[in-house]
C-alpha cells in the first residue's frame, strides 16, 4: 500500500473515505491513543507493544490528515496503481504546468510580489480543483471500482504532486 503497511481508516475505526471529518478523525485517534497510554498498562512487553499500536496509530492520523495522502492510502486500498506503476498525467497536463513554471520561475528571479501572488492563487486554486474531482472520482469508484476510473484518480493525484510542488516552492521562495 502506498506508503503504508496499515489500513489507516481500520486501525482509526473510520469509514474508507476520502472526505474525512476532521472532528471525527481527531476523535478516532484520541480513543485510540487512550487505550495505549503508557499509564494504563503495567506489564513492559504490554507497553512495548502498546507503544508499538501508537506509533501506528499517530502515522495513521498523519496520512488520513493530510487530503493528498489520504487520496494515495485510499486509491491503494481499492485496488488502484501506486504512484511508481503509475506516472501519467491528464491530457495537455504537463504543457500547461511546464508553461506556469516558467512563470514561476520568472517571477521568483524578478522578486515579483504581484506575479507571485497570482501564482499562488492559481496553484491553490487548482488544489482545490484536484480534491474536489478526487472526492467525486472516490464516491464513484467506491460505489463500483472500475479500472479506468482508478487510473483516473492516479493521474489527477500524480497532477496533484506537481502542484503541491510549486506551492512548496512558491512558499519557500
Amino acid at each position: 500500500m502506498s506508503g503504508a503497511s496499515i489500513d489507516p481508516f481500520a486501525l482509526l475505526g473510520l469509514p474508507r473515505a476520502y472526505r474525512v471529518d476532521a472532528g471525527q478523525l481527531q476523535s478516532a485517534y484520541l480513543r485510540r491513543s487512550a487505550a495505549l497510554h503508557p499509564d494504563r498498562i503495567s506489564d513492559p512487553l504490554q507497553q512495548a507493544e502498546a507503544a508499538r499500536q501508537a506509533a501506528m496509530i499517530n502515522d495513521a492520523r498523519a496520512m488520513l490528515s493530510d487530503d493528498e495522502s489520504r487520496a494515495n492510502v485510499l486509491l491503494s486500498l481499492l485496488g488502484g496503481p501506486e504512484k511508481e506503476q503509475d506516472k501519467s498525467l491528464p491530457e495537455g497536463f504537463l504543457a500547461e504546468i511546464m508553461q506556469v513554471r516558467e512563470e514561476m520561475e520568472s517571477a521568483l528571479a524578478g522578486d515579483d510580489p504581484n506575479e507571485r501572488a497570482r501564482l499562488e492563487q492559481w496553484a491553490q486554486t487548482q488544489r482545490e480543483e484536484h480534491s474536489r474531482s478526487i472526492g467525486a472520482m472516490f464516491e464513484d469508484a467506491q460505489r463500483s471500482p472500475d479500472t479506468q476510473t482508478l487510473r483516473t484518480i492516479r493521474r489527477t493525484l500524480n497532477a496533484w504532486r506537481y502542484i503541491e510542488r510549486m506551492i512548496e516552492q512558491l512558499g519557500n521562495a
